[in-house]
């Protein structure tokens, strides 16, 4: 894969799990760069090998503390462009911020477009990340963005299962897309829990559209932060006559209360990738972990390659 050694794979400090994961199978070794903290919480780099030339692949999801990371993908980018970087892929598993993508009242900053400007500013010239939450954002960048869906991983996992019995559920109208592209891989039924959300985090559950009675539901989105609305359906679908309830998600922020709301759930399983690193006290027997590694470090050979990313997720 390491073509006439050319090509380069760096990470900050958010995932360095997964980055070390897609190099090995890209059979490349992690790039040498410390990126630590001045005495003042500054971000300091050290890139401790040259770049020149070199097709350079930066592994950094913006999780929490998503400001932290932000800010060493942003410099990391901008030191292999100052150190004569060939072209530079700026692999973001998780985008954050994705959430502010749109002006929903006066006033509102538009973030999600903010930090794609930034992300240009800094030098990336093209971006690779994995289940946006508003496929828009892919718009407010004026260079090359690969946009992946975990769907294959969900759906090959499920499909190891052999249950014919699984009905997919979105969780509210806005992942209705996404739960009937699972719904059609496995060839499972479909069904959409109505929701209104009258504040931020905060989440009210109404009605439920579609047949669940003693099914195994399986209750996709995107990002689960504080797992309210992803537990308070999973009590819908229980009431409903669900048979069993197992909630999956790309993206598994998981902050304040959520841990304690899962555990106390009705949720019986959460299926969850690794696009952020979870830290071992959130890891609870519930929860299991799927790896994209191996579909981001195959997007990444076609893109080093020249070739077609959007067959990868078909």
């Amino acid at each position: 894969m390491e073509r006439d050694g050319k090509i380069k794979i760096f990470t900050g400090n958010a995932n360095p799990k997964l980055a070390k994961e897609i190099a090995d199978i890209l059979g490349a070794t992690l790039g040498d760069a410390v990126v630590g903290q001045f005495s003042d919480g500054e971000t300091n780099l050290q890139i401790n090998e040259s770049v020149r030339g070199s097709d350079v692949y930066i592994i950094q999801p913006t999780s929490q503390p998503v400001n932290e990371y932000l800010m060493e993908l942003l410099i990391l980018i901008d030191a292999v462009r100052r150190a004569s970087a060939r072209r530079i892929t700026a692999v973001i598993p998780y985008y954050g911020y994705a959430r502010q993508e749109r002006k929903s009242k006066a006033r509102d900053p538009i973030t999600a477009k903010l930090v794609a400007n930034l992300i240009v500013a800094a030098g990336a010239r093209r971006v690779l990340s994995m289940d946006l939450h508003a496929n828009a954002i892919q718009g407010f960048f004026d260079i090359p963005f690969d946009h992946i869906p975990v769907a294959p991983i969900l759906a090959k996992y499920y499909k190891g299962l052999k249950n014919e019995n699984f009905c997919v559920v979105s969780p509210d109208l806005g992942g209705v897309t996404r739960a009937r592209d699972l719904a059609n891989r496995i060839g499972a039924e479909f069904a959409i829990i109505e929701k209104r959300r009258p504040r931020a985090n905060v989440s009210e559950v109404l009605n439920v559209l579609g047949d669940v009675k003693d099914k195994d539901c399986i209750l996709v989105d995107d990002i689960i932060d504080t797992a309210g609305t992803i537990t308070k359906g999973a009590a819908l679908l229980k009431k409903f006559g669900a048979k069993t309830v197992i909630a999956c998600c790309t993206h598994p922020v998981l902050s304040g209360p959520a841990i304690e709301r899962i555990e106390n759930s009705d949720i019986d399983e959460l299926i969850i990738t690794n696009t952020i690193d979870l830290p071992p006290e959130k890891i609870i027997d519930k929860i299991k972990i799927l790896s994209v590694a191996p579909l981001l470090a195959k997007a990444i050979t076609n893109i080093h390659e020249d070739e077609s990313v959007s067959r990868l997720i078909k």
